[in-house]
């Protein structure tokens, strides 16, 4: 046997090892967050996921209104480094073969291309070399005349004249935009000392490149082109550990540890995804969001609050790449009245680049620090009360101390997303088969 035969056949065991007696792929990776083990004292962590929410969502944000009473004001800018969308929880794994390749790609649910940056004629700074795709022995262009090129959910593409490749254009918030061509290579994964390799993957080699992100996009929303559809696996799952944390969060892709009851803190709950206008290729997760209480009191809105409209706007939507849970204004402004009646601390409003929150100041406080009113979204099936410290976040610093709510609004646009900060420390496992998802507390760091 050759060594290019034996090289072959290890490949192609390592493969199979993935793959379950079912015949599904099964697989685990890790994932970073963008700030993690950095050293950002919590006020700076705020500042940075507020500026990253901001530009996150849609840009249509409405004047924020003037309170009135005891409630003062303050705005706090961000740099640039901070005002980035499209960063949140890194996936890394290899690109090619015989050495695979460095990539780190944020975990996006809201977006379907996986894409990385090669062959760069326009490109932003990362921190490891871009993909050489000429360095692989399985790569290889795909042809414009190949049905994901016109039927694979990219919002632009079309033929390059010298080799009829396939090229396309997809643009992200916050003026951030990638063009190229789709190749296909394999991907390999690792994590835990166990290595998967899975041949013949899709993804875009971003050549003209504009925005901030450490090297590209996962995409894990349901469009074909999107990791869990190539894949073809039935579910996925992630589960987020705290931000700002030097552990990884583990991402699976096909399976879970036996079940979501491994390392949980809390039951099981289910809530169905909500229709969306694209049917099951959407790119976003839509829930049915109900209503909100605070403490004992449910805010006066019901269903249609966070509904889908019959023009597209509208909507609740469950997103790994957004940091903070934004509401519409009236709905946010009604949330944050409730908090100001329950919580007997001083109130102001922090401004971070337009992004509104509500804080407490506790330097003045001299006795133990009131309880925080519970905060619980009622989903279609579920309720998840939300662990403190999943909307509340302390800070202690030279200037003062004090605690902010870590839920925004997002202004004129009238979209609900609920972001990542919601999500620490929660099994949340994406039942692609079953139209559902499901989540439960749990000991991230222990799976």
């Amino acid at each position: 046997m050759s060594v290019l035969q034996l090289l072959l056949y290890v490949l192609f065991l390592t493969v199979l090892s993935a793959w379950s007696a079912t015949g599904h792929l099964a697989m685990r990776a890790d994932l970073t967050h963008v700030d993690s083990a950095r050293g950002f004292t919590k006020h700076n962590l705020l500042r940075r996921m507020a500026a990253r929410t901001r530009v996150r969502v849609d840009k249509r944000w409405s004047p924020p209104r003037s309170r009135s009473g005891a409630v003062a004001t303050v705005t706090a800018s961000a740099s640039r480094d901070e005002d980035n969308p499209n960063s949140e929880y890194l996936m890394h794994f290899g690109v090619g073969t015989p050495r695979p390749q460095r990539v780190s790609l944020s975990l996006d649910t809201s977006s379907d291309l996986i894409w990385t940056q090669c062959a760069c004629a326009v490109c932003f700074d990362q921190p490891f070399p871009a993909l050489d795709t000429s360095a692989s022995g399985t790569q290889r262009g795909v042809s414009c005349f190949d049905p994901v090129c016109k039927r694979g959910g990219l919002p632009f593409s079309g033929c390059t004249l010298k080799d009829n490749l396939c090229f396309y254009a997809y643009s992200y918030p916050g003026n951030s935009v990638t063009t190229g061509k789709i190749y296909e290579d394999t991907f390999t994964f690792q994590a835990r000392g166990d290595e998967v390799s899975v041949p013949s993957l899709r993804f875009g080699c971003g050549m003209y490149n504009k925005g901030t992100f450490e090297s590209g996009i996962a995409g894990f929303g349901r469009g074909p082109m999107s990791l869990p559809s190539q894949l073809k696996v039935g579910r996925f799952s992630h589960c987020f550990t705290t931000i700002g944390d030097s552990r990884t969060s583990p991402v699976f892709l096909g399976t879970a540890p036996d079940n979501l009851e491994v390392q949980a803190t809390g039951p099981v709950q289910s809530t169905p995804f909500a229709p969306s206008p694209e049917g099951l290729n959407s790119s976003l997760y839509y829930l049915s969001l109900k209503g909100v209480t605070v403490g004992k009191t449910r805010l006066p809105f019901n269903a249609s609050a966070f509904a889908l409209r019959g023009d597209g706007s509208g909507g609740t939507t469950i997103d790994s790449g957004t940091a903070i849970t934004t509401f519409p204004r009236a709905v946010f402004e009604a949330l944050q009245d409730e908090f100001v009646k329950q919580v007997p601390l001083p109130a102001f409003d922090l401004f971070i680049n337009d992004t509104e929150l509500l804080c407490f100041n506790t330097s003045s406080s001299k006795q133990k620090l009131p309880a925080v009113p519970k905060l619980i979204f009622h989903l279609e099936g579920a309720d998840w009360d939300l662990p403190e410290k999943n909307y509340v976040l302390p800070y202690d610093e030279d200037f003062g101390s004090g605690l902010c709510v870590v839920i925004s609004s997002s202004g004129e646009s009238d979209v609900t997303i609920i972001g990542n900060f919601q999500q620490q420390n929660m099994h949340m496992e994406y039942d692609l088969e079953s139209n559902k998802l499901r989540f439960v507390p749990a000991r991230c760091d222990k799976l």
